[in-house]
């Protein structure tokens, strides 16, 4: 669990409602059931339609994607594929099967190996791969675009609760002095609009696109690098190459 996107909501929500009750508001003044049905209910029918079912099955899991804590240890791999390469420049490609038999193995660089032990060619690989890594960012897009379209359809929402609100007081002029409780009441609609799509729909898109981008990263070292030792790249060309994707700080920890 990502403790971060927690304390980040935590302290994004209490910023609003504390900020509030500091004007004088009322927490209950907040809590309007009806507002909450309109554009949580109306964000989730829109949301139902704009994607195919198969997609929307995905959802629970897509979300707890989001408030895992996800880290790509770059060093780590970058010793554990000088190690591949120095095993198989001395006992060659087929030592891998070995290696191959480890069911902890990250099946995509278990795939790649496998590759490389059946003898196919280094441009084959390479291309086999990218394929399988253009199909994983797909996917993960298509995720991150169900958060977005509902950051965008909620404020939406949020105003046709308003409006549905206003044509209901207006359609009620009896007593003026209820006016301004009431139009308040209306407004909420709006809040809770804006309110989820800048603080729950939008961010959840936004930590998705950048869990994606981490293992493409992590992906594409892992491709470089199988194809390296397809090659019988030399142990110390591998860490080398493979420094690129690293940061300056992480190259400072390399002890390879």
């Amino acid at each position: 669990m990502d403790l971060g996107i927690i304390i980040s909501l935590i302290i994004g929500f209490a910023s609003m409602i504390v900020s509030f009750m500091l004007e004088g508001g009322h927490l209950a003044g907040l809590l309007v059931g009806t507002a909450a049905l309109i554009v949580f209910g109306g964000t989730i029918g829109a949301v139902g339609v704009s994607f195919p079912s198969k997609l929307l099955k995905k959802v629970p899991a897509i979300f707890g994607v989001a408030f895992k804590d996800k880290k790509s240890n770059y060093v780590e791999l970058v010793a554990y594929f000088k190690n591949i390469s120095t095993t198989t420049r001395k006992n060659g490609l087929l030592s891998l099967e070995s290696e191959l038999s480890n069911s902890s193995m990250d099946p995509f660089t278990k795939k790649g190996l496998q590759m490389v032990v059946d003898g196919m060619e280094p441009h084959t690989i390479r291309n086999i791969l990218e394929l399988k890594l253009e199909g994983l960012d797909e996917r993960h897009r298509e995720g991150a675009a169900i958060f977005e379209a509902a950051g965008g359809f909620a404020p939406t929402m949020g105003i046709i609760g308003t409006v549905m609100g206003l044509v209901h007081v207006l359609s009620n002029l009896d007593d003026p002095s209820s006016l301004g409780p009431k139009i308040a009441v209306a407004f909420i609609a709006t809040l809770y609009g804006v309110g989820s799509a800048n603080l729950v729909w939008l961010p959840i898109a936004s930590k998705l696109k950048a869990i994606n981008k981490i293992e493409l990263n992590e992906k594409m070292m892992i491709i470089e690098a199988v194809i390296l030792i397809q090659e019988g790249a030399n142990p110390n060309t591998v860490v080398s190459k493979l420094e690129s994707f690293l940061s300056e700080d992480e190259i400072s920890k390399l002890d390879v």
